[in-house]
């Protein structure tokens, strides 16, 4: 059974963590300031966890997901409750440019650029749930449904998804 108040404590106490920044200015030349929206409203509903502002005052939204554990997959949430239909943040419009996937053990994160890999959901996710399966969290008055997809799978995918003819 897991409880959203319980993920929502788990991403408050990574937000602080220590290779956060380390990692966005390796990711982000030029980084001048990473703030983090901790007020719920509507950046943290339309999955922005983090504003990324660049020397030349360019800025960038994310949403930072955490895995505790280092997996081989990036779990996909297709529906955030599946029997209501409500879409996950892989299928529902957001606000932020990246989702920030991180795995805490080992540091290592993937940004995974928005409108890419939603255009490579709407052209695999079929395939995706056949091959993959669903894996599916049981909170209170809910169940969310996932799909875990293969780091490199997912990543040839929305390298492919951002060729356009």
């Amino acid at each position: 059974m897991h409880h959203f108040a319980d993920s929502l404590a788990l991403s408050d106490e990574y937000r602080d963590a220590d290779w956060w920044l380390p990692l966005y200015r390796r990711a982000f030349p030029g980084l001048a300031s990473a703030v983090p929206v901790c007020d719920d409203g509507w950046a943290q509903r339309g999955g922005v966890d983090r504003v990324l502002t660049m020397a030349s005052g360019r800025t960038y939204t994310v949403d930072e997901k955490i895995r505790t554990a280092d997996w081989s997959d990036i779990l996909l949430e297709q529906w955030s409750d599946e029997a209501r239909r409500v879409p996950g943040w892989v299928q529902k419009p957001l606000a932020c440019d990246f989702i920030a996937y991180a795995y805490a053990p080992s540091g290592v994160c993937y940004l995974l650029p928005v409108v890419p890999l939603q255009r490579a959901w709407r052209q695999h996710g079929r395939e995706w749930l056949k091959r993959y399966g669903v894996r599916r969290a049981h909170n209170p008055g809910y169940v969310s449904a996932s799909v875990p997809v293969p780091r490199g799978v997912l990543m040839q995918a929305i390298v492919e998804a951002m060729f356009v003819s």
